[in-house]
């Protein structure tokens, strides 16, 4: 992609109402644009690196046989007072239309996923199932803030399982706390699987926590299991044990047993081996891709800008041509371009003619493309190219012809 075509412009002015680093850092690089707070517009910048990590949740429900959906936003007030939930839950957006109808906009989706479920779920033999979807959600909090952090419009990627059993439940309930395992390490986080509160479902939850000083959530940690017990469920005793480290952290992901509260309310039930009928059992597993991206800034960036982890970069190399008047470096940058994408190599190509160097390192800088490849009229003299990673001070000399070669190997 050629930068001088693109639908970007970095800002050095920095937002004034909300100065965590994600939304300074994603705003003034052009990820991002706050619309009104906890809403914000991605760029095309943004939507690249928020394609990547919902590919990388899609790949693992797929491996652990999600089927994926995309259920509506717009729900029916009937599903939510058909739970006891319309009046209970504070966060929920209400729309009235001019017709009298009246609505919620989602903020989770067991009210639309269970009467869906009713068409196919019959028998034992249509249990277990898990479905999923990655959605637009809407929370109607009393204090936006943190960027993508707390947001009243984020992304969401909700999974739903059904069981005959407590124990197939329990199964299938570990099969996605290891895939969720899997997704953060792939991601580039280090996420503490954390015991919580399972509020009116069971007796515990689980949390999936990103430790982090702008965090909101207080958890204590275990170093030695690598679990942790957030703030609510922490008792005297685990206080007294002396295993624990108290730390700042923010959720990342969470599951719940839901036990029969729903299926019972919407008469989701299956008949058994013996003619018998029985409440469908049911979990839900979520992660949000938005507030992900939002801790992958808090946790990887330094005082020029974002350090992105390869897997979700927006681009991998940042080609910088620093051409001047010099028609032989923007040929050669021209040629480069071509050749790193026929590799099959993303590229951001800064060809911007008015743009001075210090301008560009700068908006590179900020931007956190993993590899920045320089190329000059000093380099092109040695057939070579600058080739610096974006977390690592000292850049070093390639030559052209080696590096496509190079990028494969590091």
């Amino acid at each position: 992609m050629r930068q001088s075509k693109y639908f970007l412009k970095t800002s050095k002015t920095v937002a004034k109402d909300d100065t965590s680093a994600n939304a300074r850092l994603l705003e003034q690089g052009g990820f991002i644009k706050k619309e009104m707070a906890g809403v914000y517009t991605f760029l095309p910048l943004g939507l690249r690196v928020l394609a990547k990590i919902e590919n990388i949740i899609r790949e693992e429900m797929d491996a652990i046989g999600g089927n994926e959906i995309l259920m509506p936003a717009l729900n029916s007030k009937e599903n939510w007072t058909t739970t006891g939930r319309w009046d209970s839950m504070d966060i929920l957006f209400k729309i009235k239309s001019e017709h009298g109808y009246e609505y919620a906009l989602g903020p989770t989706h067991e009210e639309t996923i269970t009467p869906i479920a009713l068409s196919v779920i019959q028998s034992y033999k249509d249990l277990p199932l898990a479905v999923y979807q990655l959605q637009t959600k809407f929370r109607d909090e009393a204090r936006a803030k943190s960027g993508l952090l707390r947001g009243r419009e984020f992304r969401m990627k909700d999974l739903y399982s059904f069981h005959a059993s407590n124990e197939d439940l329990e199964k299938y309930y570990n099969e996605v706390a290891d895939s969720y395992r899997t997704i953060f390490k792939r991601l580039g986080l280090d996420a503490l699987y954390t015991y919580a509160s399972g509020g009116t479902f069971s007796q515990f939850s689980h949390e999936f926590q990103v430790e982090l000083e702008s965090g909101e959530d207080t958890i204590y940690v275990n170093d030695k299991t690598s679990e942790a017990k957030n703030k609510e469920i922490f008792t005297e005793e685990d206080k007294a044990s002396g295993v624990y480290r108290e730390t700042m952290a923010c959720e990342v992901g969470n599951i719940f047993n839901l036990g029969t509260k729903f299926s019972e309310a919407f008469g989701l039930t299956y008949t058994d081996q013996e003619g018998a009928s029985k409440p469908v059992i049911m979990a839900s597993y979520g992660i949000g891709p938005s507030r992900v991206m939002g801790v992958l800034v808090e946790k990887f960036h330094d005082d020029k800008g974002i350090i992105w982890p390869t897997a979700v970069a927006p681009f991998m190399v940042h080609l910088l041509a620093l051409s001047g008047k010099d028609e032989a470096v923007a040929a050669a940058a021209d040629k480069l371009y071509t050749d790193l994408t026929a590799a099959g190599v993303e590229v951001l190509y800064d060809d911007r003619a008015d743009k001075m160097a210090g301008e560009k390192f700068a908006d590179s800088d900020l931007i956190g493309i993993p590899f920045r490849v320089v190329i000059s009229t000093k380099t092109l003299a040695e057939d070579s190219v600058e080739l610096k990673p974006r977390n690592i001070v000292d850049a070093s000399m390639v030559k052209i012809n080696e590096l496509i070669n190079t990028l494969n190997n590091v």
